[in-house]
């Protein structure tokens, strides 16, 4: 990509790793080892037990997929069927919040500006 591209190096990284906003189970785990300041089995072992599975499935597409489904945490379109009674993009990082107990950024930030 040269300089005159209009997307540039943020467009092609929001390709690569912003999945439109969805987050999968690792990036779930990362957040955890980041805002608990967590190891990386201790992070596992919470998130899978929030999500109410084994350390094991957070690699599992499938039963992933199914977590995602049954929590409200949204899909990952590239990986799963369309659904279009799951939550968008704000509404799963609600609901992750909420599942994971803990803030994100622009959660709060929505809540604070909404008057919620």
């Amino acid at each position: 990509m040269g300089t005159g591209d209009p997307l540039g190096m943020e467009g092609a990284h929001a390709q690569a790793s912003g999945m439109g906003g969805m987050r999968a189970a690792g990036d779930l785990v990362a957040r955890m080892q980041m805002t608990r300041r967590m190891r990386l089995k201790e992070a596992k072992q919470y998130v899978a037990g929030k999500l109410g599975c084994t350390p094991r499935d957070l690699s599992d597409p499938i039963a992933m997929e199914q977590i995602r489904l049954e929590k409200g945490l949204g899909t990952l379109a590239f990986t799963s069927s369309v659904h279009p009674d799951q939550p968008g993009m704000m509404e799963a990082k609600f609901n992750i919040s909420k599942t994971l107990d803990i803030p994100i950024n622009c959660v709060e930030r929505f809540k604070e500006r909404a008057r919620l």
